[in-house]
């Protein structure tokens, strides 16, 4: 769909784009052609579409997969979205209204969207709590360009490890601002997620990267220490369960340490934990 259809569309329904939203449709049919070559579809895939806005995404892709679920928080432009689906005839997608990290899904085996950059890591983290295939993803730059950095990197961080942890990530190509419209401040990625299977994240080693990557350039320990209100009641227990780790894992800086280094030291700290709390323990 060119931008001047799109345009068309909008002035008939009176609507106008909200960028507070993240309402920035993607009128580039070369890139829309990229992302849904890039989903490898058939007939057998059922395909979520989050943001679906009037269907720019969501009518090729009915095309290619066997089922699509579009989900569109505006009521209106869901409404509109209906309307195109059914003045062409397409019967293989069902529109649901409401917030993408609230609803209950149903069931898909991909996801290709044009994410609403305001709800990335929401959406990113809720959709890795799934069983799928693969995802094809639109996000700011910035953001993607974290989600694939390696330790060591400027843009390695708490999103790095946490991603990497749940799902294989691979940055496919960049998407220049003039390919939305309105065009956003910042140009986007398109990036290729395929879960890691039977990953869970427990919720202590997620405190323990928050804590981490608060001081990402400080040696691990100073950086513990220095964020204990993350996963210890005070400071002077946190400094007694770090003294009984192992040293040489502390002596590294977190935006150098590779995901298995903090699930080792997650590892430890929960172990050194319970024992404080166990009355038979010799910590109390």
């Amino acid at each position: 769909m060119s931008p001047q259809e799109t345009i068309d569309i909008l002035k008939k329904h009176q609507i106008r784009l909200s960028k507070r939203k993240g309402q920035h449709y993607l009128v580039n049919p070369s890139i829309l052609h990229r992302i849904i070559h890039n989903a490898e579809l058939s007939t057998h895939d059922a395909v979520l579409d989050i943001g679906a806005g009037i269907g720019t995404l969501t009518i090729p892709l009915s095309k290619e997969a066997g089922k699509v679920v579009a989900i569109e928080q505006d009521p209106r432009i869901a409404s509109i979205l209906r309307e195109r689906l059914e003045e062409k005839g397409i019967t293989n997608v069902d529109v649901l209204e409401g917030d993408a990290t609230r609803l209950n899904l149903p069931y898909f085996n991909k996801v290709v969207s044009n994410l609403p950059y305001q709800i990335s890591s929401p959406i990113t983290f809720r959709l890795l709590e799934y069983d799928f295939d693969l995802a094809i993803l639109m996000y700011q730059l910035e953001f993607a360009e974290r989600m694939v950095a390696k330790p060591g990197e400027s843009k390695y961080s708490r999103l790095s490890v946490m991603i990497n942890l749940k799902a294989n990530v691979q940055s496919l190509f960049k998407v220049p601002k003039g390919a939305f419209l309105p065009p956003p401040r910042v140009s986007s990625a398109v990036v290729k997620l395929n879960p890691k299977k039977n990953v869970l994240l427990d919720e202590f080693l997620v405190k323990i990267t928050r804590a981490l990557f608060q001081h990402k350039r400080k040696k691990a320990k100073k950086a513990l220490i220095d964020s204990f209100h993350e996963w210890a009641p005070d400071k002077k227990t946190a400094k007694e369960v770090i003294s009984i780790l192992d040293s040489s894992l502390l002596d590294e800086r977190p935006f150098q340490m590779e995901p298995e280094v903090i699930i080792l030291i997650s590892n430890q700290m929960k172990k050194v934990m319970d024992q404080k709390w166990n009355k038979h323990s010799k910590l109390d």
